[in-house]
């Protein structure tokens, strides 16, 4: 090793050009990385959806998402299918094991669905898959503002689907655009009974008519003159004069045409949704999708842009408004990671200034920093790894970890630069030095990235969400371990001077006032420990038992909730609500939300479902969007968990409505992950849907009274009002009619029938046939449709068919093939963990189920619990690790175990910390755990390397302890109060995202203060009963003095300088 050292030493220049420019390439990096907020922790899915016109939940499930579902099973990497069959719409999310290649999947399942297309009836929809996305794609939302109100719904969504969402889907990385509110624009045919009786005509008739008369045909060419003329015919129909003047019957020579059976008109399109804003009524929305992997800014950014121009295109007036931006919550992210970071890096400089006691030797150790930040974006840019609140924070985590190698080596070399031997010279005393700790040192860092790489086999959403930041971690000590290698000895030798007067054996007193005060106290105590071994194991004990009465107390959760800055209210009416009286519902609501809560600003609401692709909610269901003034600026709560709960409290008493209350990206990633948009989710199995519905009730008022049960709800699995239509098939056999004819005429009647479309330019609008609304709209209208027989008779429904009102399912959901319901619910005041645990109990003993159903436990708690699952093998894996290398790095058993002893202790402090904030045993903590692992370690090697070379040299046991500690405490207080202290902004951060990372800080910073108490005090107690014999030492090593292993040189004088 100190061969290598002085290779280094002798090549200098090339050092400082590799570390100059490793930093320069690395601040290049930086610029290049793609940003996000969150690391992405959307599972593989792919959703299929099928739009069935017309189709009551019953039958959606029965013909369209049974199929599905059966031509999907047996997919290679499938997980888990999950489906909805709501009126009129079908999705089914189909989950592939993590991993899996997003493409690969969607190319699988585009496979089967030819299969499952064979099996729906025809006419009954075409299953599409969904955009190529995840629940972090919903990027930007916006509505479009009319300045002028002058114009409708229809000419507002007319320019949002043709201008505003035709040119945003060109940006790159967007994927999809999807509307929401305003109406379709449809050239509508109001057809008349009455004339269609007049004119001895049907619906179909018609509606046939006007297919035959709207198109245009190519004749191929001619040639003219030796020129080429295209011939084409031209019958589209453009406007309302060319549809109404379509015949549609001849007799005796007089054309009866569309205008005397019907009368045509621009409408509407039937909607299952629409959009309000502020309180003021209905609006026009769009929300964009971006593309999977793609980055997030960037696109961002560019569909920015791209508003600018559209918003120069529209007509005056007109004006498109982001009301959701994820860029503000990225940006709010990396600038509470970025403002960690800032201060520990200055929180840590300042720690290395009172410890060394001088700017050389401080500015040395300081460089490790932006060389290790530097090397870790280079590596994030090469490994594709974003910037996000994970990542970003893996880097805050370890700025006060960058330094221990360095402070180390440079603490030994400014030691023995102080202490004389003019014998040597400067480069021999810095390359002695070095060689002296680089071992343990190089050791001590290994363990610390070897310790990350069990973190890299974590699944599901655990291992999406700390993969980075254990990436990250990883890299930063990687790099650390390069500089205090290559570039600490060199920045030494050039920055750190030698004293002009001094002599061999000087005085000690090269400390600095705090450490000699600290090192006064400290000599004392541990000679005492060393004396009194009993004492030190009692202390160790006492610790341990207080751990082990802690650790019951603490509650569980699975990852504490990232408070995005903004609110989504998930509203639930009555199943039977039309949607304009959900509108009315929602608009009260917004008006008194904005009354009585100062801190919102804007409420945007989706009642229902807009354009397939994203939503597929029943028309009884409603999101609202909240926009909040930043926190500081809150007067009716203090923190965001407070303001939910007023609000919850507020709108408890609403009438017509349920709310529940949580944050845009967080439901949209439950709803995909455990298919609820709360944190708890207990789920019902079982075939029967009454049943479930009723079992489901009584399991709603269990979950409703367990304490800290919060927006408790459950779905409405029935209780939509259904007018039946059941076809009498001895009537109409008496008619000479089939099902399908009886039931063509009520569809086209009742719910229209296309035919065709009208073209103006590049603009589409479909033309639809039905009955005027007075003969369609009640019961008895329907009953008085007419059918014409194919002997010309004409029947009105009532004598074909039986027609009643009766009470329908609103939803069927199903997961794995099998029918369950839901009751999802908020825990608020306590841990999700515990909360469980009592609805379990209860659960077993109230809830009585016939055979065949049962309960789950889902939403948060089962991620949890996978997460503990993959836990229970990674940390052993973990410690046989950091065992083993001890092992390597001693080659003994019983100084492998010594070191070991640092982790209970660790633990303890861990633990503590925890209970005294207040705080909850999460993924973030045991990954804390788990860095604390490598890092507790790392001392103790130190601390005891030098122990056995003491006792090597022929000190007693208890005198190596003595002095081993003394000489020791400085550098192992400094790495520890480096690593604390650089951890603090992080401890007392607020910004956005810090939830998420405290827990993870907290246990680091809590066991670091036990760890170093054990380090300094226990370890030097104990060591007489692990102490490795000479002869054994040398069988382990080889040699007396193995190599990287410190020299003799110097040693005596070294000790006795401590002892003064």
């Amino acid at each position: 090793m100190k061969h290598f050292i002085y290779l280094t030493l002798a090549n200098r220049l090339v050092i400082i050009v590799f570390v100059v420019g490793l930093i320069g390439a690395g601040l290049a990096s930086f610029r290049n990385l793609p940003v996000d907020a969150f690391p992405d922790v959307t599972p593989a899915l792919v959703q299929v959806f099928v739009e069935t016109e017309g189709l009551a939940p019953e039958e959606v499930e029965r013909y369209v998402t049974f199929p599905v579902e059966v031509a999907m099973n047996g997919l290679p990497h499938l997980k888990q299918i999950r489906s909805t069959s709501n009126f009129g719409l079908s999705v089914v999310n189909i989950y592939f094991e993590d991993g899996t290649d997003i493409y690969f999947a969607r190319q699988l399942v585009g496979e089967r669905l030819q299969l499952a297309r064979e099996e729906i009836p025809e006419g009954f929809g075409d299953p599409e898959m969904g955009p190529i996305t995840t629940g972090l794609g919903q990027i930007l939302f916006f509505f479009v503002a009319d300045e002028t109100g002058q114009r409708d719904l229809r000419e507002i969504r007319e320019a949002q689907d043709w201008i505003i969402k035709y040119n945003l889907q060109t940006v790159p990385g967007v994927t999809e655009v999807l509307s929401l509110g305003g109406e379709e624009k449809q050239y509508q045919v109001l057809v008349q009974p009455e004339a269609l009786l007049r004119y001895g005509v049907t619906i179909s008739d018609v509606a046939d008519a006007i297919s035959a008369n709207n198109a245009n045909a190519g004749a191929q060419t001619i040639v003219r003159n030796d020129e080429l003329l295209v011939v084409r015919s031209v019958g589209l129909a453009s406007n309302i004069d060319d549809i109404e003047s379509i015949v549609v019957k001849v007799e005796d020579g007089t054309p009866a045409y569309v205008r005397d059976v019907a009368e045509v008109r621009l409408g509407g399109a039937p909607r299952q949704g629409l959009a309000v804003r502020d309180g003021r009524g209905e609006t026009v929305a769009g929300l964009v999708l971006k593309l999977i992997d793609t980055n997030t800014s960037t696109v961002i950014e560019d569909v920015k842009a791209r508003l600018a121009e559209i918003n120069a295109q529209l007509p005056e007036g007109l004006a498109v408004v982001p009301y959701y931006d994820q860029s503000v919550l990225v940006a709010k992210c990396i600038e509470t990671v970025t403002k960690a970071l800032v201060e520990g890096i200055v929180l840590v400089s300042l720690v290395l200034l009172v410890f060394l006691g001088a700017v050389r030797p401080s500015l040395v150790v300081a460089l490790s920093i932006p060389f290790c930040i530097a090397f870790t974006f280079l590596a994030m840019n090469v490994l594709g790894i974003s910037a996000n609140l994970m990542s970003m924070g893996g880097l805050a985590i370890a700025i006060g970890l960058l330094v221990d190698g360095s402070i180390v080596i440079v603490e030994n070399i400014d030691r023995l630069l102080k202490q004389g031997h003019w014998r040597e010279s400067k480069r021999e005393i810095v390359a002695r030095a070095a060689a002296e700790v680089m071992r343990p040192v190089s050791f001590a860092l290994i363990i610390i990235i070897v310790v990350f790489i069990p973190l890299f086999t974590l699944q599901g959403v655990e291992g999406k969400t700390f993969r980075p930041l254990a990436y990250t971690l990883a890299l930063a000590m990687l790099g650390s371990l390069i500089f205090a290698v290559l570039a600490t000895p060199v920045g030494a030798e050039l920055l750190i001077k030698r004293p002009k007067v001094a002599a061999e054996g000087a005085s000690s007193h090269h400390e600095t006032w705090l450490v000699r005060r600290l090192l006064g106290g400290y000599r004392p105590l541990v000679t005492y420990f060393v004396h009194h071994r009993r004492t030190a194991i009692a202390l160790a004990v006492a610790m341990l038992v207080i751990g082990g009465l802690v650790l019951p107390r603490l509650g569980s959760e699975f990852v504490p909730r990232l408070h995005e800055g903004d609110l989504l209210v998930r509203v639930t009416m009555a199943p039977s609500i039309s949607l304009e009286e959900a509108r009315d519902t929602i608009t009260r609501f917004e008006k008194r939300l904005m009354a009585s809560f100062p801190e919102v600003t804007r409420v945007v609401s989706r009642v229902g479902r807009g354009e397939v692709g994203a939503h597929a909610d029943p028309i009884n269901n409603a999101e609202a969007f909240v926009a909040l003034r930043p926190e500081e600026e809150w007067t009716s709560a203090e923190t965001a968990d407070a303001l939910y709960a007023r609000m919850a409290e507020a709108f408890a008493d609403f009438p017509g409505a349920q709310f529940n209350f949580t944050q845009p990206i967080a439901a949209a990633v439950d709803e995909l992950l455990t298919g609820t948009r709360a944190q708890l989710a207990v789920k019902l199995f079982g075939p029967d849907a009454d049943v479930l519905q009723a079992k489901s009730a009584e399991l709603e008022a269990i979950v409703r009274g367990i304490e800290g049960a919060s927006d408790v709800q459950r779905d409405q699995l029935s209780g939509a009002p259904q007018l039946r239509i059941v076809i009498d098939r001895n009537a109409i056999a008496r008619y000479g009619l089939n099902v399908d004819d009886v039931q063509a005429v009520v569809s086209a009647a009742v719910g229209g029938r296309e035919a065709g479309q009208v073209f103006e330019e590049v603009r589409r609008f479909d033309i639809v046939i039905r009955y005027v609304e007075k003969s369609r709209a009640t019961p008895e209208a329907i009953r008085e449709i007419i059918v014409r027989t194919p002997r010309g008779e004409i029947v009105p429904l009532s004598q074909l068919a039986v027609i009643e009102e009766v009470i329908g399912p609103r939803q069927v959901t199903r997961e794995n093939s099998q029918r369950f319901a839901a009751v999802q619910a908020n825990v608020r005041g306590r841990d999700i963990g515990s909360f469980v645990a009592e609805g379990k109990r209860l659960v077993a003993q109230e809830l009585e189920l016939p055979p065949g159903y049962f309960v789950e436990w889902g939403g948060q708690f089962e991620l949890q619990e996978e997460a503990n699952a993959r836990f229970a093998v990674v940390i052993p894996l973990t410690l046989g690790l950091i065992f083993f290398l001890l092992f390597v790095n001693f080659g003994s058993l019983k100084s492998a175990a010594l070191i070991m002893l640092n982790i209970p202790l660790a633990l303890v402090g861990g633990i503590v910390a925890l209970w005294i904030t207040g705080q909850n045993l999460s993924v973030p903590a045991s990954v804390g755990f788990i860095a604390l692992f490598g890092i507790a370690v790392g001392n103790g090697m130190v601390l005891v390397t030098y122990l056995d070379q003491l006792v090597r040299e022929g000190r007693s046991i208890d005198e190596a302890s003595i002095e081993g500690g003394c000489l020791r405490f400085r550098p192992v207080l400094m790495t520890a109060a480096a690593a604390m202290i650089g951890l603090v902004p992080l401890l007392f951060a607020t910004g956005t995202g810090s939830e998420v990372q405290r827990p993870l800080a907290t246990v680091v910073v809590g066991g670091l203060i036990t760890a170093t108490m054990l380090t300094l005090v226990i370890i030097p107690s104990i060591y007489k009963w692990f102490a490795v014999e000479q002869d054994e030492e040398e069988a382990a090593t080889g040699s007396p003095a193995a190599p990287g292993q410190p020299e003799a040189e110097g040693r005596e004088e070294a000790v006795a300088q401590t002892a003064m």
